[in-house]
């Protein structure tokens, strides 16, 4: 027996436990998304559901804003990563105590993150309180709408602040295991610190960084706990137009919350087949 049966073997019981979990929610959810629901004398499978919030404003309203929130969130986090891995590389005085800062926020749960981003940015915050006291501003409305905005300020902000040092990480450990002999080479050959990076060192870490930005937006786009703490009243983020639609009262919209969680879950499993493709790709 091989070294990779063996550890297939031992992590089989786990696998059919938790791939038994998946399935059979992911089996029920897709039932009910289509309107099959006995307790509710709802026994002839259609597409209503899916008909229903497909064509309705709100829900277009509510997937764009949640694609804008995870594309903007990913974006700024991956590239801030990046430039905070190639700084914390280097060697200089305090670099292990500003590693350690950087990295404690990892420790922080989203909702706390969220709760704290609502007292000191939204426009009763502590900071509006200063800057109106300092007399920057006639009063604490004048204060720049950084939460409940249309754009989403304040819900960007906080998926940057929690995953930028989550990718940072990432890209480091790569860097460790790369080193810094292939840059090195590339330089004695006559490319400028700039052409190294471009050509040598980015395409190596491309990877982990897709990677890593591919989990950021899977969960950017999938969470509802922070946009229903820092979102505007609408449009809502569409993970939190689902849980709305199911803890209503009215279980006639059970169907259409399970719908909406069936395209969540089908756009999440199209990010994934993009990154097998890219990411393979690069890896050849």
């Amino acid at each position: 027996m091989t070294d990779r049966h063996r550890i297939l073997l031992l992590l089989t019981p786990a696998l059919i436990v938790l791939g038994g979990l998946f399935l059979t929610g992911l089996g029920l959810t897709l039932l009910r998304s289509f309107r099959y629901m006995p307790s509710l004398g709802l026994t002839d499978p259609d597409l209503a559901a899916y008909t229903a919030i497909l064509t309705s404003p709100g829900f277009l309203k509510s997937l764009a804003l949640s694609l804008w929130i995870a594309t903007a969130s990913t974006l700024i986090a991956a590239s801030l990563a990046l430039a905070s891995a190639l700084l914390l590389r280097q060697t200089f005085p305090g670099r292990a105590l500003i590693s350690f800062l950087f990295q404690l926020n990892l420790t922080v749960p989203h909702i706390v993150g969220a709760l704290g981003i609502l007292y000191l940015f939204s426009q009763s915050g502590a900071f509006a309180r200063l800057a109106h006291a300092a007399g920057l501003i006639t009063g604490p409305q004048d204060f720049p709408a950084l939460t409940h905005d249309p754009y989403a300020i304040g819900i960007i902000l906080l998926y940057v602040w929690k995953e930028l040092p989550f990718i940072t990480l990432i890209l480091l450990a790569n860097m460790q295991t790369l080193g810094e002999d292939h840059e090195a080479t590339a330089r004695s050959l006559g490319a400028t610190r700039w052409q190294a990076f471009r050509h040598v060192l980015l395409p190596m870490l491309m990877p982990g960084l897709l990677a890593a930005s591919a989990l950021v937006f899977a969960f950017a786009f999938g969470a509802y706990e922070v946009p229903l703490v820092l979102g505007a009243s609408t449009p809502k983020a569409l993970p939190v137009l689902a849980w709305q639609a199911y803890t209503d009262t009215d279980l006639s919209t059970r169907p259409e919350a399970m719908a909406m969680a069936v395209i969540i879950a089908a756009i999440g499993l199209g990010l994934l087949l993009l990154y097998a493709r890219v990411g393979g790709r690069n890896a050849r």
